[in-house]
């Protein structure tokens, strides 16, 4: 048995903080998934604007939005969505399968979001998965807000003790 498979059979919650197409259309997240029991992803802008600039990846689908006359944070978004929509699809399984603790896809807000719970709701992209696309801010590292697809906003444990069944995730560190 592998460590994270151990870590998860504790009761540990893990969380990839990495996508890209590449990732996804490899299968090489469906492997992390099976094989190394990965249970829910984040992402924040940063990843995103790294795997568009690092290759072809993304070059038609911002082709495709730019002749529909997307442009800028819209479109980068509009991106953004596309993969995190696919990662939820995987997750989906493990979403149900646990009662909606695991299985989560969420997408860091601006920083400058971090005291405004309106703009953050506002900001949150659409989706037809509701309950497994969110969005979070981390304005402190203590917690985060998750304002999930279907526009509800609401406040999320970060620690295993806060959790149902004792299951932890900390997808905000110190810092950010």
């Amino acid at each position: 048995m592998n460590g994270t498979r151990r870590l998860h059979d504790a009761g540990q919650s893990i969380w990839l903080d990495h996508i890209t197409r590449g990732l996804l259309g490899s299968g090489g997240l469906r492997r992390y998934i099976d094989e190394l029991s990965v249970t829910g992803l984040t992402s924040n802008p940063t990843i995103f604007d790294h795997a568009i600039r690092s290759g072809p990846d993304y070059d038609a689908g911002i082709r495709e939005k730019l002749a529909v006359g997307l442009a800028g944070e819209r479109l980068f978004f509009e991106l953004a969505l596309e993969d995190l929509t696919q990662a939820a699809d995987l997750f989906r399984p493990i979403h149900e399968a646990t009662n909606r603790i695991d299985g989560w896809v969420s997408l860091e807000l601006s920083p400058t979001l971090a005291y405004d719970t309106k703009g953050s709701v506002a900001a949150t992209p659409r989706s037809s998965r509701p309950a497994l696309v969110s969005a979070k801010r981390c304005p402190t590292g203590t917690g985060h807000a998750t304002a999930s697809a279907d526009r509800r906003a609401a406040n999320t444990p970060t620690s295993a003790r806060d959790r149902p069944e004792g299951r932890g995730t900390t997808p905000c560190q110190t810092g950010e």
